[in-house]
């Protein structure tokens, strides 16, 4: 909860990939909220109110994934439309907002997210914001198990990396001055 907010402040799609961690965290402890408080919320070291609302938010995610039916597999349709936030954004900055560095990015990244997205089978409704951070979270987890990535996947997964930071960047300034 306490880096997810601080994340969801400061950069929308590091949000999106920690709250998929969360996502499978959960599913790893089986929806279970006393295993989860046992190994995860009393390590953040906390008052008691403080991991009472940990805690809560955890239940919280817990039942929002049931109702949702995403136990097995899928994200919270809050994640999704967080997803989609950025791929609007996206767009508004390649068509709109003719913004020639975002475009660079991009166009260094597009045969990389084609060959992903044909690769992970993924389909056309996945937007291409949605095949980067899918692949970002990919790697994550492989670095995490201690997984070899060869150098070619190093290399697509950095033009995704550039991309959706500049993304990050210029939406959270547009966010900043909406404000």
């Amino acid at each position: 909860m306490i880096i997810a907010q601080e994340k969801k402040k400061t950069n929308l799609a590091e949000y999106i990939l920690y709250m998929w961690q969360v996502e499978d965290i959960i599913r790893a402890y089986q929806f279970n909220i006393d295993t989860i408080n046992e190994n995860i919320i009393k390590q953040f070291n906390q008052p008691e109110a403080t991991q009472k609302e940990i805690r809560d938010w955890y239940e919280n995610l817990i039942e929002m994934m049931k109702i949702e039916k995403v136990q097995e597999m899928g994200h919270l349709q809050i994640l999704k439309n967080n997803v989609n936030e950025l791929y609007d954004f996206h767009v508004f900055l390649l068509t709109k907002g003719k913004d020639a560095a975002y475009n660079n990015h991009y166009q260094r990244a597009l045969g990389n997210i084609n060959e992903f997205r044909e690769k992970s089978k993924a389909t056309q409704e996945n937007n291409d914001i949605e095949v980067c951070l899918t692949a970002l979270y990919g790697i994550l987890m492989l670095k995490l198990q201690g997984k070899e990535i060869s150098k070619d996947t190093i290399a697509a997964i950095t033009t995704f990396s550039q991309m959706i930071s500049e993304l990050t960047a210029k939406y959270k300034a547009f966010e900043e001055e909406a404000e």
